[in-house]
């Protein structure tokens, strides 16, 4: 597996990506910036599992995890080229498929509902942030089945570098600090994707950002928001992301108590903009550490890109 990973994104990648996951697996602490990231805490699963069922709303926690909402989003784009006017882009983001065996039931019934041109993934197919994948490629086996058409996506926080073949295995092209071109009528926009940047800090923005012609339209996905600056400098167009559950816990009004990203609270969530930059996180369509959700549901999106329209979302 080792030559294979190293054809395909490089001998310093890799070096970096397996450097962090195995001090990670030694220790159970963050790398950077961040020291300590409270996912990693496994002590307090039980203790706030425990405490949801003292409040009387753990039951209703996980019937809310398992409801998956429908949400779409109208992204108006000046640069964007006639013939990709009206495009769909299905978004999904945080599966933690393997935290639950009926999760992947979930986002199956949801995802069937919809019709998109393309479906990107930003990140998180695994519900630890450790140890074994076999579940969730199993789970993304599963939805893989049931997705139309071209796949892309973007690994989270939570993803081993190594689960790379076996999800490519299922024709989900993954962007390792790369772009590509999608192609309509003669017209292109581009689609760049970038490693996690929260907490392996593996992206590379410029590197993946290469293969951009200048002034052509590019959407970058992402899996946390904290790149949004660096994105909008870079002169991206769009950006999709999620990482932040929207809270997953919230106070009534959908108020997160946590949103675990280095970016303001008014990118935890929804459709946002900074500078150019138009930006989506989404509330993702699983759940960590339990799988519950308060004040906050799931999600999948389907953004439609538009020439020269408002943008609104519902």
């Amino acid at each position: 597996m080792r030559d294979r990973l190293e054809d395909r994104i490089g001998r310093l990648h890799l070096k970096q990506r397996l450097g962090i996951e195995t001090d990670y697996e030694a220790r159970i602490f963050g790398q950077g910036l961040n020291f300590f990231h409270i996912e990693n805490w496994y002590s307090i699963h039980g203790l706030l599992r425990g405490t949801l069922r003292l409040l009387g709303v753990h039951g209703r926690g996980q019937r809310n995890a398992r409801a998956i909402r429908i949400c779409h989003n109208t992204i108006a784009l000046p640069r964007l080229p006639a013939a990709f006017d009206g495009f769909r882009i299905l978004h999904i983001s945080d599966l933690h498929l393997d935290m639950a065996e009926d999760m992947p039931h979930a986002l199956i019934e949801a995802v069937r509902q919809v019709e998109y041109d393309v479906c990107v993934l930003t990140g998180d197919f695994r519900g630890k942030t450790f140890g074994a994948y076999a579940a969730a490629l199993d789970g993304m086996r599963r939805v893989r089945a049931q997705l139309n058409g071209a796949v892309f996506g973007v690994f989270g926080n939570h993803d081993s570098i190594r689960m790379l073949p076996g999800l490519e295995d299922m024709d989900i092209r993954m962007l390792m600090n790369e772009s590509l071109a999608l192609t309509r009528d003669g017209a292109a926009i581009h689609l760049v994707g970038i490693d996690d940047p929260h907490y392996y800090r593996a992206d590379n923005l410029e590197k993946a950002m290469q293969g951009v012609p200048e002034q052509a339209l590019s959407i970058l996905l992402t899996h946390s928001p904290e790149i949004y600056r660096n994105a909008a400098y870079a002169d991206c167009d769009v950006m999709l992301c999620g990482h932040t559950h929207g809270g997953q816990i919230c106070l009534p009004g959908g108020i997160p108590l946590l949103c675990n990203a280095n970016s303001p609270r008014a990118l935890c969530s929804g459709a946002w903009r900074y500078q150019q930059l138009q930006g989506y996180t989404s509330r993702g369509s699983g759940a960590c550490m339990v799988d519950v959700r308060l004040n906050c549901p799931p999600e999948i999106t389907v953004h439609r890109l538009h020439c020269d329209k408002p943008q609104g979302t519902s």
